[in-house]
């Protein structure tokens, strides 16, 4: 019993870390100078959806559709197949269109590297089939990776979480996503996708 127990403190202490590495000084974190904490964002009147799985997909897709003004997207990885009711060209062909109509799309990819990586290759095809719908593209720096799974749209609607736009990642993975109805942090996640490139 004594073990049991002495092996779930171990075990919770080990889930914990992250939370509290914040509070904990190091020597790396001195050494680096780590910024300060910056104030929190105030959330009055902050609504928030947890999207799993699929449920991420169909929130996406209609938000882009019901887009009027502007569409600021970062993402690890664009991967599309060619098959028209995939899930990323179901994506794919809502950002053309929400681009034709007049809506401000931006998309900020990764740039791997190695130059003939799958994650470029991806990443480039998504990309050039974006471009013919008027979709403005920036890649990273291959020097540093964004991993990002990024969306804002309209200035008040921001995607956050854990979705790539591939099929496994929108139809068969377990994901979690949020969605956060918020001028003040679509304003703050505009201004950190503008420093990706």
């Amino acid at each position: 019993m004594f073990h049991l127990r002495k092996l779930t403190c171990v075990v919770l202490f080990i889930l914990m870390m992250p939370a509290f590495q914040s509070f904990i000084p190091s020597v790396s974190a001195a050494a680096d100078q780590k910024p300060a904490l910056k104030k929190p964002i105030d959330l009055n009147g902050c609504r928030l959806t947890l999207l799993k799985n699929r449920e991420y997909f169909h929130a996406l897709s209609e938000r882009i559709r019901e887009a009027r003004t502007q569409i600021v997207m970062a993402f690890f990885l664009f991967k599309t197949n060619g098959h028209p009711n995939s899930y990323p060209e179901v994506i794919l062909q809502e950002l053309g269109n929400a681009a034709r109509r007049g809506v401000r799309v931006v998309l900020v990819l990764e740039q791997d590297a190695k130059p003939d990586s799958t994650i470029n290759r991806d990443n480039r095809n998504s990309s050039e089939q974006l471009k013919k719908a008027g979709v403005e593209i920036y890649f990273d720096s291959p020097k540093r990776t964004t991993h990002t799974k990024l969306a804002v749209i309209d200035g008040r609607y921001t995607f956050v979480g854990s979705h790539n736009l591939t099929q496994s990642a929108l139809k068969h993975n377990n994901e979690l996503s949020v969605l956060i109805d918020s001028p003040a942090v679509a304003e703050k996640t505009l201004n950190y996708i503008k420093d990706l490139y």
